[in-house]
């Protein structure tokens, strides 16, 4: 009788060992079924990591948060070259530094929006998302006289919530699709081979302000660019107007094109 009972259990056991197999493969046929993969991914909202360009265009821009040593020199390097960049500031960095926010407009560079306190913003709700935007966008219309039009999530992360409500504040959320890894402490050779053997057209450059070796980096870069028969021009006029759609790789085509992308 005892032998029959361990059997029994035996037989117990290995059946809800197969039931829970079972399950996990069937959750996992359904996560990763092309189908339902495809219509989740047509409902993510994305930003805007690159632009479909026909004409060899590129945008630099930089992520200001922290540090200020490096900003006028920037400034210059980019006059030099007759170059305007897009530089994204916190709301507390123009409150440190609104001198430097008005010079980098004074050149000729956008200054647009990076948050006010560079939170994580796919933890924050759509009303705190926007009081975040709109705080930061006050303070650079009060240096510089002009709204921004473009944001950039603070460390790159958004959800569709964060997506979905700036762009309902009348912008365009920006990524960037070739990262320089400034902030990592590379070489300025380093830093130039990142760049130069990613970026195609309609490409958005990643740099950050006060990163150590950006400066040094900058001006070979832009001087290859240009001899490679880039115009390198702000953010705001390589995205394209009108009608357009997103692809799943982030890139910004026309509706028609994105579409059928």
């Amino acid at each position: 009788m005892y032998k029959v009972r361990q059997a029994v259990r035996k037989h117990r056991k290995l059946l809800s060992v197969c039931a829970m197999v079972l399950a996990i493969a069937l959750m996992f046929w359904a996560v990763n079924s092309p189908a339902i993969v495809g219509v989740s991914a047509a409902k993510r909202v994305l930003p805007i990591y690159c632009v479909q360009r026909d004409d060899r265009v590129v945008s630099l821009s930089f992520d200001a948060a922290w540090g200020n040593e490096d900003t006028q020199m920037l400034i210059d390097i980019l006059n030099k070259y007759n170059v305007h960049a897009t530089f994204f500031v916190v709301g507390e960095w123009v409150d440190k530094y609104p001198e430097s926010v008005k010079a980098l407009a004074d050149a000729g560079n956008e200054v647009m929006n990076h948050s006010s306190t560079h939170p994580h913003m796919a933890q924050l709700s759509a009303e705190q998302i926007q009081t975040e935007v709109n705080t930061c966008a006050d303070k650079i219309e009060a240096v510089t006289g002009t709204r921004p039009t473009l944001f950039r999530c603070p460390y790159g992360e958004y959800n569709d919530t964060v997506v979905s409500t700036i762009n309902g504040l009348g912008m365009h959320v920006i990524q960037w699709d070739v990262d320089s890894l400034d902030w990592k402490g590379l070489s300025s050779d380093e830093i130039t081979s990142r760049v130069l053997t990613r970026v195609q057209p309609g490409s958005i450059v990643l740099f950050h302000n006060a990163a150590e070796h950006t400066p040094e980096a900058l001006a070979g870069i832009i001087e290859a660019l240009i001899a490679d028969g880039y115009s390198i021009i702000p953010i705001s006029q390589m995205i394209l107007p009108g009608d357009t759609s997103i692809d799943p790789n982030g890139r910004q085509c026309p509706a028609t094109a994105g579409e059928g992308a």
